[in-house]
């Protein structure tokens, strides 16, 4: 799928910072929609307007991705659009199956965007030996890029984007219904419930990004992580707390060095498996250890 930059001529739906638009008498629908742990269980949300749906994120492989697309089926409305978040492929692999057959605009930051495209091929190099058949052939990418603040409305619902920069992923951003109600759906700043995913190496940005979070947003209604229930801005300090462990772990263990030996990996699993035995995703881990390393390194060497 080719990128293409925004026509507003063409978009009668978009409107820029400060336009009014109206409302849709009703109150959407939120279906939170979880993948199967082999999935990772990333939420994609669809936001059910009166007339219409939404789509925020989607999913990681070719069972999930198809379930996915027969819940939107199932509710019997049109889908208006797709809401990228971020680049990493638990996030928008399935989007192929989302619009297969019909012509839905998929919407991100053009940071988002460029991480896409220029990963995907590494991506499922590296990740098509773990899932096999279930990783997707086909996989469809952004066609709109939307500047940060951008104001999107369809059948009544307003959505406003928020680039990140680099935390989580090597670009992060965030969408917020801000009417009819204000709502926050926040991608992986949050991986509630579970470890987190490390190995991009932007855990410093990632800490900062938290704590803007809990400032911009507070009251907001619901907070809608891509792992994970549902919350308040409570999850904010959750996910600031673990990363603090983590970071704290592996600062002990690496000894000045810029990654970690297989036994100190080792250390490091079983203690954060001990300060947070719920947690799910446990290869999470080890699989960031050597990134965050080689980043609190170069972080204490300046």
């Amino acid at each position: 799928m080719r990128l293409l930059p925004i026509a507003l001529a063409s978009l009668p739906l978009l409107l820029g910072p400060g336009k009014a638009s109206a409302k849709s008498p009703s109150t959407p629908t939120v279906h939170q929609v979880t993948a199967s742990p082999q999935g990772l269980s990333v939420n994609c949300y669809i936001i059910e307007g009166q007339h219409g749906l939404v789509a925020i994120d989607s999913a990681l492989t070719i069972s999930d991705s198809k379930a996915l697309r027969a819940k939107v089926d199932a509710l019997g409305k049109p889908l208006l659009a797709v809401l990228l978040t971020h680049g990493h492929p638990d996030h928008y692999n399935g989007v192929f199956y989302l619009t297969e057959g019909r012509k839905v605009p998929v919407f991100a930051t053009a940071a988002v965007a460029k991480i896409i495209r220029d990963y995907d091929a590494s991506k499922e190099n590296q990740w098509k030996p773990v899932f096999g058949a279930e990783w997707p052939p086909r996989r469809a990418f952004p066609d709109h890029e939307v500047k940060d603040g951008t104001k999107l409305v369809f059948d009544g619902m307003t959505f406003v984007v928020h680039d990140l920069g680099p935390a989580e992923s090597y670009a992060d951003s965030y969408w917020e219904m801000t009417s009819p109600e204000r709502n926050a759906f926040i991608g992986d700043e949050v991986l509630a419930g579970s470890h987190a995913y490390t190995k991009d190496g932007h855990t410093t940005e990632w800490l900062k990004n938290l704590e803007t979070l809990s400032r911009s947003l507070r009251g907001v209604k619901h907070v809608y992580p891509g792992h994970g229930p549902a919350g308040d801005l409570s999850m904010f300090d959750w996910e600031q707390r673990y990363l603090l462990k983590y970071r704290g772990e592996v600062q002990a263990l690496r000894a000045g060095g810029t990654k970690l030996t297989d036994e100190q990996k080792k250390t490091l699993v079983a203690n954060m498996k001990a300060a947070y035995p719920a947690a799910t995703n446990e290869f999470m881990i080890a699989l960031g250890a050597d990134t965050v390393a080689a980043e609190l390194a170069n972080t204490h060497e300046k």
